[in-house]
């Protein structure tokens, strides 16, 4: 079933959710990757000459519900956001919202030289870093001539 409508929900949740992500692809700047949902957490990604760091920008989250998992050169970072929001119901209705909630997946391609038995990570203030270390054969070093 398609990622935009499924039967189950609330049809005022369904125009809401289809409003964002048609606010999501016409912003400037945007891509056909924000209609999948993939924004969420957003990611740096970048590296040193000892590691790759991973920083998953991801405020409001449980950090023992963020499942982080390497798989065949693959870091998976998921989980799910819960709504602050009160249940729509008899005396209330959601009218907007554009925090994300929900299930999200992130995949990060990682380079042949990660050390991924020694991969060290930490929640704070909102900020999820992953550190994966190089493989010591495959850093930088200096050698000296004599």
């Amino acid at each position: 079933m398609n990622a935009l409508f499924r039967p189950s929900a609330d049809l005022f949740e369904q125009l809401s959710r289809l409003q964002n992500h048609f606010d999501q692809a016409f912003r400037p700047g945007s891509s056909i990757r924000a209609l999948a949902g993939a924004g969420f957490p957003v990611l740096n990604v970048g590296s040193t000459p000892d590691t790759v760091e991973v920083m998953a920008l991801a405020p409001g989250l449980d950090p023992g519900k963020i499942e982080l998992t390497i798989d065949r050169g693959l870091l998976i970072i998921s989980g799910e956001r819960q709504s602050l929001l009160p249940e729509a119901g008899e005396r209330t209705s959601v009218y907007a919202q554009e925090r994300y909630t929900g299930a999200f997946r992130r995949v990060i391609s990682l380079p042949d030289d990660v050390d991924a038995s020694k991969v060290d990570a930490s929640y704070r203030d909102g900020v999820l870093r992953v550190t994966l270390p190089k493989h010591e054969a495959s850093r930088p070093r200096r050698i000296e001539i004599n």
